[in-house]
């Protein structure tokens, strides 16, 4: 058997062991699933060894597998390194880029300077995902990610500050023709109230207190959406107040569908951050990104 065919192999068993499942393996590989399959029986076979644990309902690591998935990464990242570093004098993006970004802002503000950039550079691939999840792009196998919020660990990652999303409390005109506008935070609770969900949780609204300081403020949720596009859907039918990026919102506030509520309490800011792996910070395709991302972030295309 030839050195590439175990290439292959192990190609597979380490998408399969990131992605948990051969059908989103090849999904990611572009082939069928029954290749992915027989690709890591192949190599389960030529080491003698049990890699997975494959049930009908799921798919895990034997011992083996998982420390043959990290010996298996510590080498992809070399050579990844190796690429980088042979690659460091192109001074155009080109190749495959893997890009996850969050959904709604991902769609309005960043996918269309990608897609720009790959008019003018036709020998880039884009890959992108649209998540609201955290996502580890080390152990996914991802190239950038684009994050909205306070980077609590970013071991292992390059971290470039792009901007910062400006939140407001907003209803439409709709809803506060039927409910008497709120003038303190306290004053939530007799309201309908639209707040983001994430991991089972309802995410907090960031509201100045009579001081100044900003606090988090979880108002009981009457609808709960994982999804920008979806709360500010629910907000413009009138379903309640929502906290929202000003990014998202600005243009339904000039036109008067939406009117911002508690003005004094607003103020609340969450960082938007640029990331990618430190072994991957020489390829040409991210830095171009990066860099085309942070003037877009200092002419304000992406406020």
């Amino acid at each position: 058997m030839r050195k590439t065919d175990h290439l292959g192999g192990i190609t597979a068993f380490v998408t399969t062991a990131q992605h948990g499942s051969f059908t989103a393996a090849a999904e990611r590989l572009g082939l069928t699933k029954s290749a992915v399959g027989k690709s890591v029986s192949r190599l389960e076979d030529r080491l003698g060894l049990k890699l997975f644990q494959r049930s009908t309902r799921r798919l895990s690591l034997t011992p083996d597998g998982e420390k043959f998935l990290a010996s298996c990464q510590s080498a992809i990242d070399i050579l990844e390194l190796a690429e980088a570093e042979l690659t460091a004098h192109i001074t155009h993006p080109a190749g495959r880029l893997r890009v996850d970004l969050p959904a709604a802002f991902g769609r309005q503000r960043i996918l269309p300077i990608l897609l720009d950039i790959t008019r003018q550079y036709p020998e880039l691939a884009l890959t992108v995902t649209f998540s609201e999840r955290f996502v580890d792009p080390i152990e996914e196998g991802i190239d950038l990610v684009i994050r909205i919020g306070e980077l609590a660990d970013s071991s292992g990652l390059v971290a470039r500050r792009l901007t910062t999303q400006k939140l407001v409390i907003c209803a439409s005109a709709d809803y506060l023709l039927s409910h008497t506008e709120p003038a303190q935070p306290e004053e939530l609770s007799q309201h309908k109230c639209v707040v983001g969900f994430r991991r089972n949780q309802p995410i907090s609204w960031l509201l100045k207190d009579n001081t100044g300081q900003i606090r988090r403020y979880t108002p009981t949720p009457t609808h709960e959406f994982a999804d920008g596009d979806a709360m500010l859907a629910a907000t413009l039918a009138g379903c309640g107040l929502c906290q929202l990026p000003l990014w998202l919102v600005g243009k339904y506030l000039q036109r008067g569908e939406l009117k911002e509520v508690l003005i004094g309490h607003s103020g609340g800011e969450m960082p938007i951050s640029a990331l990618w792996p430190k072994n991957r910070q020489l390829l040409p395709k991210i830095r171009y990104v990066v860099d085309e991302l942070v003037r877009a972030a200092e002419a304000g295309l992406l406020d």
